[in-house]
């Protein structure tokens, strides 16, 4: 079979190339340039795939596997960063691995390579299977280092072209048999992905767009002035990192974007402050699960990358076009923004924007 495969310079990547390889597939490894010069120079970072092209031309060599680098930049700039910058300034929290996905890895690549490759290979942590003709996307193994929550925005289509050979695999089994392999990279700490948003930090990359504009950091519960900030769109809502106020833990609550104001709380798990029901809209389904308004299922969901689901029950409301989530628990970092991803019985069925 002719395979494309993704290559990061990462260890999950490079072992989906060996085991395909030893497979007798036909394969070509391709790495995508995404990285932003400007934002690279301006931030004092090093080009990263140097590094990485290291890595995968010394492996490729080995295996006689022709590599290829294709430059996605433009495209990257506008399906990915474009969203990022918008969803920012309008206060929700954005999730720029799940856009690059759909966008650039599964959606501009495939445009891009040669038709007669039958799959396109990735180093996700990730299952596939195929009922009566429809391809549904399932759990890995490795439940902590499962990578379906990045996955659930794809389409029917990309998710039949795409393959992901590690997914029965857990990681400490892909670190064993990368130095089986004996491959140059077996000791290499885990990538944060192609998108270079992993690698660059967050706030300086907001900075850098975004500039700064100070407000003022307000008590939720009192209104009382409390201290300064830099601009709204350095903080999401649950976070606690970086506020840099004594006498707390003080978390963000809420945000008024029109007035520049953060408002934060140091009482943020009370039993007032309920967070477990939430609206999502913007749906995808992956697989053909189509559910018709006022239907009620009792599903699992997943609101950011990790081991922790909850059991909700959703109900379908407005023409099919959004949900009503409850949870069996409180979640205390719910943003606008954010994806809420929906799972049965293993099987990820498809994700929708919490408002």
């Amino acid at each position: 079979m002719n395979i494309a495969v993704l290559v990061s310079g990462g260890i999950d990547s490079s072992l989906a190339l060996r085991l395909l390889y030893e497979k007798g597939h036909n394969l070509t490894a391709f790495y995508l340039k995404i990285w932003l010069e400007d934002e690279l120079s301006f931030l004092g970072e090093q080009c990263p795939w140097e590094e990485d092209l290291g890595y995968l031309r010394a492996i490729c060599d080995d295996l006689a596997v022709p590599l290829e680098v294709i430059s996605l930049q433009k495209e990257y700039w506008e399906e990915v960063v474009n969203y990022v910058l918008e969803e920012v300034k309008v206060g929700r929290t954005p999730n720029p691995d799940m856009l690059c996905n759909q966008k650039i890895k599964f959606g501009k690549f495939y445009e891009k390579i040669d038709l007669g490759f039958a799959k396109v290979a990735t180093g996700h942590y990730a299952c596939q299977e195929e009922r009566k003709g429809i391809v549904f996307l399932k759990t890995a193994k490795d439940k902590i280092k499962d990578q379906t929550y990045f996955l659930a925005h794809l389409t029917q289509g990309q998710l039949r072209r795409a393959f992901f050979p590690i997914g029965d695999y857990l990681k400490s089994e892909v670190r064993e048999l990368a130095k089986q392999y004996n491959l140059p990279n077996f000791e290499r700490k885990d990538s944060q992905g192609i998108c270079f948003l992993g690698k660059v930090k967050f706030d300086e990359f907001l900075k850098y767009h975004l500039g700064e504009k100070p407000g003022f950091l307000y008590e939720f519960e009192t209104g009382k002035k409390l201290g300064e900030h830099a601009g709204y769109w350095f903080y999401t809502i649950g976070q606690r990192k970086g506020i840099g106020l004594s006498g707390g833990p003080w978390f963000v609550v809420a945000k008024d974007i029109s007035a520049n104001a953060v408002y934060i709380s140091s009482h943020y798990y009370d039993s007032d402050k309920n967070r477990h029901e939430f609206f999502a809209k913007n749906l995808n389904w992956i697989s053909g699960f189509n559910p018709k308004s006022g239907e009620i299922f009792n599903l699992k969901v997943k609101t950011r990358h990790g081991p922790c689901f909850y059991q909700a029950k959703v109900t379908v409301i407005e023409d099919a076009h959004r949900l009503q989530v409850n949870l069996d628990q409180e979640d205390q970092g719910l943003a606008r923004g954010q994806f809420a991803v929906f799972y049965d019985q293993g099987f990820c069925l498809g994700c929708g924007a919490i408002e």
